[in-house]
């Protein structure tokens, strides 16, 4: 049996929030090597809140990422409540949802539709989908769905992107009920188009098993992105302040980003982690339109964290046109922050990409002295890395070729949906 020894040396990896590399060494057929290296830009934001004052913070982490500000933004005005004892109201909780599903909804369809879709189709990019038919009309639904979703962010929050209304305690400033309700056919609309997209991603046979799978994710009655406990697959829950009794980070010395392990194994965040825990908790309607596709979870196919993605996209929109019909907004008085005692607490929230943790301390001014981030992306690394290798053994030893694996090591990079997966075609690879 011939032997097959090459490096595969990926550089450049385009992202949101920075730059990876990859290298892959084999020798005699057999993954000796493989280094995930993160190289993301510093840019200090746990520096640079340092002194600022706890009520105006969330505006500065919210541009930690533009694609994902709406869970930054949230998560840190989450903490600050918590540290000041301050418990929203029923109405401020809808809209933060509200917030959440079009984050989630515009995030997820951009993912999806315009970075996982054209691998379904055998394409490169969208920018090669047919100029008419079945192609041309997805590519349209997609943009339609992605659109719902940045109206209902930018109704709710003023904008899509670093919205600037919601505020400890409350919203500066409230929508308007009628550009509210008008959303609603809108979403109805879509929510076809939606459910279209789910029975692709259900079709389609793109397969990776975890061997030693672990999913963490925040455990509630709603499917909700909001909640106190954090629970694993197996089968015991914490509070979300002890989470460092459980998460272990790890220092990767070739790459600038630090990973995580969840007692000591490497675990996954994000929407295939959300469905195996949560699946009973979605949208009634849901639940019925997508009967068909939740017998897959729980699942440890790694691609499955795609059409995990593509059934949250309808329970975002079953859930908001739920809210937005009960919804009857008036203005409320919002708390202030109680000064003179020195104060920490953790803040947990579902980002679309994963669990996202908030621990910050203030002083006796308010004014931030400590903040720790604990980034989706960084907590999927780990497993990331391993599967990317067990990946690239397994083909070797189906006998694929280099440039078939090649094109798999890229699509298990998206499925995982991290911050690089921005840039559809993103791998330029070597082989030596």
């Amino acid at each position: 049996m011939h032997k097959i020894d090459f490096d595969i040396s990926i550089e450049n990896l385009s992202k949101i929030e920075g730059h990876a590399d990859l290298d892959v060494s084999v020798k005699d057929g057999k993954v000796k090597d493989i280094k995930l290296r993160i190289t993301e830009n510093k840019r200090f934001y746990t520096q640079a809140v340092r002194g600022k004052q706890a009520s105006l913070v969330h505006q500065i982490v919210s541009r930690i990422c533009g694609t994902c500000s709406v869970a930054h933004l949230t998560g840190c005005i989450e903490t600050v409540e918590k540290i000041y004892e301050i418990k929203p109201s029923e109405q401020t909780l809808a809209l933060r949802n509200l917030s959440l599903y079009g984050l989630n909804i515009r995030d997820h369809a951009m993912h999806l539709y315009l970075f996982c879709l054209p691998d379904i189709f055998g394409k490169d990019s969208v920018l090669e989908f047919e100029d008419s038919g079945r192609e041309h009309e997805l590519l349209h639904k997609a943009f339609d769905v992605k659109s719902a979703g940045n109206k209902l962010g930018t109704v709710v929050g003023g904008r899509s992107v670093h919205a600037p209304y919601p505020t400890i305690g409350g919203f500066t400033k409230l929508p308007k009920q009628e550009e509210l309700k008008a959303l609603t056919p809108e979403l109805k609309k879509v929510r076809e188009d939606a459910l279209e997209f789910v029975e692709i991603f259900y079709n389609c046979n793109f397969e990776f098993i975890d061997p030693d799978p672990e999913y963490t994710a925040l455990k509630n009655d709603d499917f909700g992105y909001l909640g106190d406990v954090m629970c694993s697959t197996r089968k015991y829950c914490i509070p979300e302040e002890e989470f460092l009794k459980y998460l272990t980070k790890k220092v990767i010395p070739y790459s600038q980003a630090e990973g995580f392990k969840f007692e000591e194994r490497s675990y996954l965040v994000g929407a295939l982690a959300r469905m195996n825990l949560n699946k009973e908790s979605l949208h009634p309607d849901t639940k019925k339109s997508a009967k068909k596709y939740l017998s897959t979870f729980p699942s440890d196919n790694i691609f499955h964290n795609n059409l995990a993605q593509a059934i949250e996209i309808v329970n975002c929109i079953d859930r908001s046109i739920e809210i937005i019909d009960k919804l009857e907004l008036k203005e409320e008085k919002r708390p202030g922050l109680k000064l003179g005692k020195k104060r920490e607490d953790v803040g947990v929230i579902e980002a679309p990409r994963g669990t996202l943790y908030y621990h910050l301390k203030v002083n006796d001014e308010a004014k931030i002295e400590y903040a720790n981030l604990v980034i989706p992306t960084a907590q999927n690394q780990v497993d990331m890395e391993k599967n990317i290798g067990g990946l690239v053994q397994k083909r070797l030893d189906e006998g694929k070729t280099k440039e078939e694996i090649r094109k798999e090591i890229e699509m298990i990079v998206r499925a995982y949906d991290p911050c690089m997966s921005c840039a559809t075609h993103f791998l330029k690879i070597n082989w030596i």
